[in-house]
């Protein structure tokens, strides 16, 4: 587990300071729960005073969470959360805005947006429920459900090859990725905290377990028994190592993550790093999937790069400065002007 240095915010808060007063509407036993408990801690170690808090949702079970978060919030239109988001953060660089979508709100109706999110590189934090099923809508396939999972648009089993929301992302340009289990409490917290810290767009894509839909869809990945063996836990700098006695890891053979035994005198055993600007590690990393490989969890992709937001008010200020009417009040005072008493 990493270590955890979560404490910024220099006035003491409590997740009950982003408790809101509604009445979750939740299934008992959803992911979601651990999600947002798991947000609001996060939330009140952020050092960003309460009021420049922005939340930002779509439609969807995901979607109702900004009711349950006591910040200022936006509940949006189906899959234009994001769209959303830019404008906010353009017209409030303060802010400190974060989306939470589900998997078909963000890439079947809001995919066009979210890989534009990821191009542009805005300082903005999206947040992917990904349960692999539109769950408020009652179980139709979502471009995640895998196939042969038997849906209401599919009973015989989903036969579309669905998205791997980590590669589109991080092809998408994503400087900052993260997979984690909704019930890793701790992992989720720290990604969160990350995500805050990071210069850029930062998507974290939650492992959300559905009850009615799809319960233990992610089963193999996060069950107690199973995810030694089927998780891989990356951390910047350390050797990628897995199994229930830590003993297996990576190589790269020709084009391909190759699983060998742990030798940690073998110079070509991979050791993770979040930061490289190349995303071809990145790519692989994220792309490992069950039942050849362990699937990835943590922190994959944490890089730098000129923010758009970034760059967009540079250029209004560049633009302002060579102007003889930067503002819009000199425009109107400019040439003859008289007043009217």
């Amino acid at each position: 587990m990493p270590d955890i240095d979560v404490k910024v915010q220099a006035t003491p808060r409590s997740r009950k300071d982003f408790v809101s007063d509604q009445a979750v509407r939740w299934c008992p036993g959803c992911g979601d729960y651990a999600i947002l408990a798991n947000m609001q801690k996060a939330f009140a170690q952020m050092d960003t005073p309460k009021e420049k808090f922005l939340s930002v949702s779509g439609i969807g079970c995901s979607s109702r969470i900004t009711y349950y978060i006591d910040t200022f919030g936006i509940h949006s239109v189906h899959g234009r959360a994001l769209a959303v988001a830019t404008g906010a953060k353009l017209a409030d660089p303060e802010l400190n805005v974060w989306v939470f979508t589900g998997d078909g709100d963000s890439m079947a109706i809001g995919g066009n947006h979210f890989i534009h999110a990821c191009r542009r590189n805005i300082n903005i934090n999206v947040v992917i429920f990904n349960n692999k099923i539109y769950g408020m809508t009652k179980g139709q396939s979502s471009p995640t459900t895998p196939p042969g999972v038997k849906t209401k648009t599919a009973g015989d089993g989903s036969y579309e090859n669905p998205f791997n929301i980590g590669e589109m992302a991080i092809a998408s340009g994503a400087t900052f990725y993260a997979r984690v289990p909704d019930n890793d409490h701790k992992l989720l917290e720290h990604v969160m905290m990350e995500a805050y810290r990071h210069e850029g767009v930062s998507v974290i894509e939650v492992l959300q377990n559905c009850v009615i839909f799809t319960d233990g869809i992610h089963d193999l990945i996060t069950g107690k028994d199973t995810k030694d063996d089927n998780q891989v836990l990356l951390e910047h700098g350390k050797p990628m190592i897995f199994g229930k006695e830590q003993k297996m890891g990576f190589k790269i053979d020709g084009f391909r993550i190759k699983e060998v035994p742990y030798d940690v005198n073998d110079p070509d055993f991979l050791v993770h790093d979040a930061s490289v600007k190349d995303s071809t590690m990145h790519l692989a990393l994220a792309k490992l999937e069950l039942p050849e490989y362990p699937v990835a969890v943590g922190i994959i992709r944490n890089a730098q790069k000129q923010t758009f937001d970034q760059i967009v008010h540079q250029r209004i200020e560049d633009a302002m400065s060579r102007s003889e009417t930067p503002t819009l009040q000199d425009l109107f005072r400019q040439g003859n002007t008289w007043e009217l008493a």
